[in-house]
């Protein structure tokens, strides 16, 4: 056995994309060798050139989601930012929430600090497949005055696409905030806000929307204004006014941002924009393969929709003797194959299919996985179940 690099089957794309395209590469570095000043600092011509390269990422991915004004468009750290700020930003004591029983950590854990604070959270259970029923959430939300209802649009964990368009729906005729969690939902599926009509939503920029690490998106609706999280430098509007610019994005993107992780999002979005149909159709051609190959392993439960039902590419397995952990390093160091097992950093969803107590490996396919590896996956799976 050795720890020197080997070939690689990469299916964790629900955590990260990899690999990055060359044009997301070549964008990251371009941003610091050639646009290396702060944008909105300086009218220089470096410091222009970074404020342009900013404004065109923005500009490609309100494009590419259907926000119509950009300027609703904020850049975060990551999803984990973007949903701490809308729940964080929006809900305040005495306020009631409705969320699915799939939802992340990084939605869970800052409800349950809202709750320490008085904001009441009803949860609303999904089914085994891990899908909600709008008729729950629709009587749970009857049931006493809420402020917002709170729902992944994708789940990371069984893939099961979450009926947003008819939760916006029930949300509204009762008075009440759409605000979703949409980390596995950029890039992965053909996401139009406008016609989700949601309330906020959060991005991640680093899995579907193929850009690095440490950059996301909230899209706020017109109209909507959410306490920011951080007050700072905004580059222009500096005055002796202590409070923070409430023009948008300004408001919400206190302090240097992230320009060449927001470079790399930008070239992320071109390309989803060129070639996005075309890839999701691969992405589910390929993990319909997979995913019918899981389901004839013996021993092996598969979980998250069925077959033929619509879904992200990703599901999760459990076998009859195996522990999770062990089939993930098996198939790592004897065939190169990369899983995650585990919570997936997602208790209530494991908690909701029944898996809480062992975990599951997960098996997730993105715009660079073929057809070629899944079926290495599933040789190596076969091998390692004996």
């Amino acid at each position: 056995m050795t720890d020197a690099p080997r070939a690689c089957v990469y299916l964790d794309h629900a955590a990260t994309s990899w690999p990055k395209p060359p044009e997301v590469i070549d964008a990251v570095v371009a941003a610091m060798r050639e646009q290396g000043a702060n944008p909105g600092r300086g009218a220089y011509a470096m410091a222009l050139a970074a404020s342009r390269v900013v404004f065109e990422a923005r500009r490609v991915c309100a494009d590419l989601l259907g926000v119509p004004d950009s300027r609703d468009l904020f850049f975060t750290s990551g999803c984990t930012e973007a949903c701490n700020l809308m729940l964080k930003g929006l809900l305040s004591p005495g306020d009631r929430v409705v969320v699915s029983s799939m939802e992340h950590n990084a939605v869970s854990r800052p409800l349950h600090a809202l709750q320490q604070l008085g904001v009441r959270v009803d949860v609303v259970s999904a089914d085994a497949t891990g899908t909600m029923d709008a008729a729950d959430v629709e009587r749970a939300v009857r049931l006493a005055p809420t402020r917002a209802v709170v729902c992944q649009h994708a789940s990371n964990v069984t893939g099961a696409i979450q009926p947003i368009a008819d939760i916006a729906d029930i949300a509204h005729e009762n008075g009440a905030l759409l605000l979703v969690d949409g980390a596995q939902g950029g890039g992965h599926l053909d996401v139009d806000l406008a016609t989700l009509s949601v309330d906020a939503y959060a991005l991640s920029g680093h899995k579907g929307m193929l850009g690095p690490q440490g950059v996301g998106l909230l899209y706020l609706r017109p109209g909507l204004e959410a306490r920011e999280l951080t007050q700072g430098g905004t580059g222009g509007g500096s005055s002796e006014d202590d409070a923070q610019p409430a023009g948008r994005p300004e408001r919400y993107e206190a302090g240097t941002p992230n320009t060449p992780g927001i470079a790399g999002l930008g070239a992320g979005g071109r390309l989803l924009a060129a070639n996005g149909a075309e890839w999701r159709a691969e992405e589910q051609r390929v993990f319909r393969i997979l995913k019918a190959g899981l389901l004839e392993l013996p021993g092996v439960r598969v979980y998250g929709p069925a077959l033929d039902a619509p879904t992200v590419p990703v599901t999760c397995i459990t076998h009859d003797s195996l522990e999770p952990d062990r089939i993930a390093f098996l198939l790592d160091r004897q065939a190169g194959v990369a899983v995650r097992s585990g919570l997936h950093c997602a208790p209530w969803a494991h908690r909701t299919i029944g898996t809480l107590g062992t975990g599951a490996v997960r098996l997730s396919v993105g715009h660079s996985t073929t057809e070629t590896d899944v079926r290495i996956a599933l040789a190596a799976l076969a091998e390692v179940l004996g």
